[in-house]
């Protein structure tokens, strides 16, 4: 597995992380530990030492199984985890100081670690990005001992491009994949300048870009890509990529004749490992076999000039006008 730097933290990290939003549970079915356990493993074994969770995901299991498995490593992967989405409602006024180590010492907990790795706000509402003292507070916080480095999952390139410019930002979380790629136009380059770390999020587009979806793919009710297409739960982006389901069809087969003899899962996210701005990418998984699989495309050679001039066509010819300026 090949590693790059994660932007000024110094840390080294595996270009394919694994991403534990459904860790041991296909998404909307129930928890399954001993899934949880051999899917960590099958990522270490792997050479992933990155590992992308957060104090929401399955009501905390997803910290606490993580933590479990750290106990049993002497060489740990670096964990980055979010935190801010327990807040209800979801405000940019609960982030202040008290809450932000409230939910910090809750992941510690979890996590049974002395100090996080590395947080980030987890997608929090556009004002906080305008309030100085949140991220004061993190520098207090991270002062403290208690977070070794933060940074902030965003939706938009435009928060993206607010949150780099406090200094005590490391990283920034985003969505990028080939059905997303307004980032790499200017955001990934301002990124560079201030020598921020990008962690690549939503890589598959919600497993559109696996290519094994049809028109009567039928998910689980309780599964966002059911019940939230048109953002009815969270930020429409965050499914599919704000992508109309039949389009993303539409725009998959034509990728398809692109890579018509390639596995178009490890094609998209060696696609997303081309742009030097990307320190790792978080694909998820609900069973090993997945991370088996994903694990491979941090060794595919580079895509052509020609394949990324292909799939930049088909973005601009079906998604661009969809998508492009809303995130």
């Amino acid at each position: 597995m090949k590693q790059r730097m994660l932007g000024k933290t110094g840390v080294m990290v595996s270009e394919i992380a694994l991403g534990c939003w459904q860790l041991g549970a296909v998404w909307g079915e129930p928890f399954n530990p001993e899934i949880a356990l051999n899917t960590l493993k099958t990522a270490t074994s792997q050479g992933i030492n990155c590992l992308d969770t957060a104090d929401v995901y399955m009501g905390g299991e997803s910290e606490r199984a993580i933590g479990r498995y750290l106990q049993t490593l002497d060489e740990k992967p670096f964990v980055i985890t979010k935190m801010g989405r327990f807040q209800s409602p979801h405000i940019a006024a609960g982030y202040h100081e008290d809450n932000l180590r409230r939910f910090v010492k809750q992941s510690l907990k979890n996590l049974q670690v002395d100090a996080l790795d590395m947080v980030l706000l987890h997608c929090p509402p556009s004002e906080v990005y305008d309030t100085p003292e949140v991220f004061e507070s993190l520098d207090i916080i991270k002062a403290d001992g208690l977070i070794k480095h933060y940074g902030v999952s965003v939706e938009t390139v435009e928060e993206g491009l607010n949150a780099i410019q406090y200094p005590g930002v490391e990283a920034i979380e985003i969505i990028f994949n080939m059905f997303r790629l307004k980032p790499a136009e200017h955001f990934f380059l301002e990124a560079k300048k201030q020598n921020v770390g990008i962690i690549v999020r939503v890589p598959l587009a919600s497993g559109l870009l696996t290519g094994k979806f049809k028109k009567d793919t039928q998910f689980n009710p309780n599964d966002h890509r059911t019940y939230n297409r048109q953002g009815e739960k969270f930020d429409m982006g965050e499914t599919f990529s704000g992508v109309n389901y039949n389009t993303g069809l539409e725009a998959v087969e034509e990728l398809k004749k692109v890579f018509p003899n390639e596995s178009l899962p490890l094609i998209a996210l060696r696609w997303i490992l081309m742009f030097d701005a990307v320190s790792t990418v978080i694909p998820g998984a609900s069973r090993p076999e997945q991370i088996l699989e994903n694990a491979t495309a941090s060794l595919l050679p580079p895509l052509t000039e020609a394949q990324m001039k292909q799939v930049e066509a088909i973005y601009n010819q079906y998604i661009r006008p969809l998508v492009h300026h809303k995130w």
